[in-house]
């Protein structure tokens, strides 16, 4: 099987050296041909258009930002034409109905569609560790999970298409949330001047605890949200997609939308491609100019 990948950013790099590394026969594609440049020197083949990785891989692989850049991808006539007999893995975030209506327009044309969003970030990718959630047929699941295992360890099939795009947005509702209300608390014990070690030291203890809480303490304390692993307008954008799901759905989506507020706050303050514990910025509006936080800091 030769796999093809589109979308050679943050997670799309080094998923492709992983599976170049495990044996696979990789081709990547990318708009801008300078991020290619890594992976060649690795010995990735690089193509020049989506036309021709469709027309020489059994599987692509997507890993693009959203729905929109998937459908000016792969859903353009001149490209729609080559999906036959090719199987699209889609593992980027996008909402359950936007995923079935990529579906399908793809089966339309002949190709297989499958979902796979991903939980983890960059060490997971190159330990191989990823938490993949998978929606397809039980026999497309079987067919990849030779691909899928070089990236998980225990893939997990959802279900139909749909249910694994649903599972990704509610865990990603829960890192907007968590680090959110995680964020208010560290900043109101900071501001009454408590020490933050004792105050972490009951979190630790309590049922209240999230190991998320202390991956993003010293990034909130210090002021220092450079080199991401998922930036904060990224999980803008899964806040907005989550709310809008849960209100076609008869949800009460104000605590999400309160949450995309908050990020929509922190990019404000120029913080859209910092770390997304940039919210605590958000929150604890007195450090919100630059200048403020670059002092705070040291």
């Amino acid at each position: 099987m030769k796999i093809g990948l589109i979308g050679t950013g943050l997670m799309g790099q080094p998923m492709t050296l992983r599976l170049k590394q495990s044996g696979f026969d990789v081709a990547a594609y990318n708009r801008t041909r300078s991020k290619l440049e890594p992976l060649e020197k690795e010995g990735v083949q690089i193509v020049d258009s989506v036309t021709n990785l469709i027309q020489q891989c059994d599987c692509v692989i997507l890993m693009v930002t959203n729905a929109e850049a998937i459908a000016n991808i792969i859903l353009t006539d001149d490209v729609k034409q080559r999906l036959k007999e090719c199987t699209i893995l889609q593992m980027s975030t996008i909402s359950p109905q936007q995923s079935r209506t990529i579906r399908d327009e793809v089966l339309a044309v002949g190709g297989e569609y499958v979902e796979a969003p991903v939980l983890g970030s960059i060490p997971q990718v190159k330990e191989g560790s990823l938490q993949i959630m998978v929606g397809s047929t039980p026999e497309q699941f079987r067919q990849l999970q030779p691909v899928l295992e070089c990236l998980s360890s225990e893939p997990i099939h959802m279900g139909e298409v749909g249910t694994a795009a649903a599972t990704k947005l509610a865990m990603n509702q829960l890192i907007g949330s968590l680090t959110t209300a995680f964020s208010l608390s560290l900043g109101l014990v900071q501001q009454e001047g408590i020490d933050v070690e004792k105050f972490m030291s009951i979190l630790r203890q309590s049922a209240l605890y999230a190991p998320t809480f202390d991956k993003k303490l010293q990034r909130m304390v210090n002021l220092n949200f450079e080199n991401p692993n998922f930036p904060t307008q990224h999980l803008l954008k899964d806040m907005l997609l989550f709310a809008h799901t849960a209100e076609q759905r008869g949800m009460d989506a104000s605590l999400v939308q309160s949450v995309a507020k908050v990020a929509q706050k922190a990019i404000d303050c120029g913080l859209a491609t910092q770390d997304y514990s940039a919210l605590y910025v958000a929150v604890n509006s007195v450090y919100s100019d630059p200048s403020a936080r670059k002092n705070k800091a040291k």
